[in-house]
């Protein structure tokens, strides 16, 4: 049945040895290639039997014009276009003519083929063979670069896939917002992504498991936070020199800097991490120690109704988030100030739990006390990822 429906194919189309093979390409092993020659050969010698002139491979095949011939030369362009880029891992695709395409699928339907391979399918296979043979590069699901090829103007494309690092951050000044902000010099973000962009010669994007305000320092464990570096370059980088040249600013430290997969970044950024706060809460009218401690003894364990503080409304939806203190103590410090640790589920603005913000936070710490109290100072002190 192959030799006959081969024998009939080849009376009308003159297909190289690629574009034969694979027509029969879920039938046994081997590569196209050496399925067309196979069948070829038994063929030619069955018609030969029959006083019949061999079917010889065509000069120019008319489906794939030759295009399998021009892997060699297609090796050398897509090593020349990826010099000076860093990877050890590829994927290779191609883009064919539509009229290519549709003529092979013309021949599969008037011969009722059902067991053949797309040429794009095994020309990225044999292509990609040769490549990392001369390279001795690998291919991989999730490489660190894709070329796409044109074979018939030998047009190479290549796209650098990111780089992404998990790390946690410090901030261990006042004054400087997370991403850049208008009149301010520095920010986390650029201070951070100075040093990637330099150390992978790619464009660095900074994204924070959350934020801190401008006044507030991040202290302790630090925050997680992930870079995406865009068309790295280099991907060999010792991410111990880039945190030393983060932490040399004296303003940002950095820790745990380690490479992770876009889905172990994504996962980062979306889980909801408890944080641990120490604030500093000023009580005009005056308290005394035990009021501060009966303040932290009401406030653990208690559920809070926040509606979205009147200072955010206009970068955040307007709502009333239910969230929880977990732990709450107090440090008595003078006459009009008490120190308050918290341990709250993320989410929770703590300035606002502090003073009330006019009703739109309740249970606070002013209406527990029944003084208006305000936060003077705040801290992360953990983000707390269990």
């Amino acid at each position: 049945m192959i030799l006959e429906k081969a024998e009939r194919i080849l009376e009308k189309h003159e297909l190289c040895d690629h574009c034969l093979g694979r027509l029969f390409a879920m039938l046994g092993k081997g590569t196209n290639e050496e399925r067309g020659k196979a069948i070829r050969f038994v063929l030619n010698m069955e018609r030969s039997a029959r006083g019949l002139q061999p079917i010889e491979e065509p000069e120019e095949c008319e489906l794939c014009h030759s295009a399998f011939d021009r892997v060699p030369e297609l090796v050398e362009t897509m090593k020349k276009a990826s010099e000076g880029i860093e990877f050890e891992t590829f994927l290779v695709g191609s883009r064919f003519p539509e009229e290519i395409k549709e003529k092979e699928k013309a021949i599969w339907e008037a011969f009722d083929i059902e067991t053949a391979e797309p040429i794009n399918r095994e020309f990225n296979r044999e292509l990609g063979k040769a490549f990392g043979k001369a390279t001795g590069k690998e291919t991989s699901k999730n490489p660190d670069v894709v070329f796409i090829v044109e074979p018939f103007s030998g047009k190479v494309e290549i796209q650098i896939n990111p780089v992404y690092v998990y790390g946690r951050y410090r901030k261990l000044i006042r004054g400087i917002p997370q991403t850049p902000l208008p009149d301010f010099k520095d920010s986390v973000a650029s201070i951070i992504c100075r040093a990637f962009s330099k150390a992978f010669e790619g464009k660095c994007v900074f994204k924070g498991a959350g934020r801190e305000d401008v006044d507030v320092r991040m202290l302790g464990n630090g925050r997680p936070f992930i870079v995406e570096i865009k068309r790295p370059k280099r991907r060999r980088v010792d991410l111990g020199k880039v945190a030393e040249e983060i932490n040399a600013s004296g303003k940002v430290e950095v820790l745990d800097l380690r490479f992770v997969s876009a889905k172990e970044a994504e996962e980062v950024l979306t889980k909801n991490h408890r944080k641990e706060y120490l604030a500093l809460v000023l009580v005009e009218e005056g308290v005394t120690p035990e009021e501060a401690e009966e303040v932290a003894r009401r406030l653990s364990g208690l559920e809070i109704h926040q509606r979205t503080p009147w200072r955010v409304r206009k970068a955040r939806a307007d709502k009333v988030r239910v969230k929880r203190v977990h732990e709450a103590e107090a440090r008595w410090v003078d006459e009009k100030h008490f120190e308050l640790r918290l341990v709250t589920d993320g989410g929770l603005y703590i300035k606002e739990l502090v003073s009330g913000d006019k009703g739109r936070t309740r249970p606070s710490v002013s209406e527990l006390l029944g003084k208006k109290a305000w936060c003077e100072r705040l801290d992360v002190l953990n983000i707390l990822d269990e």
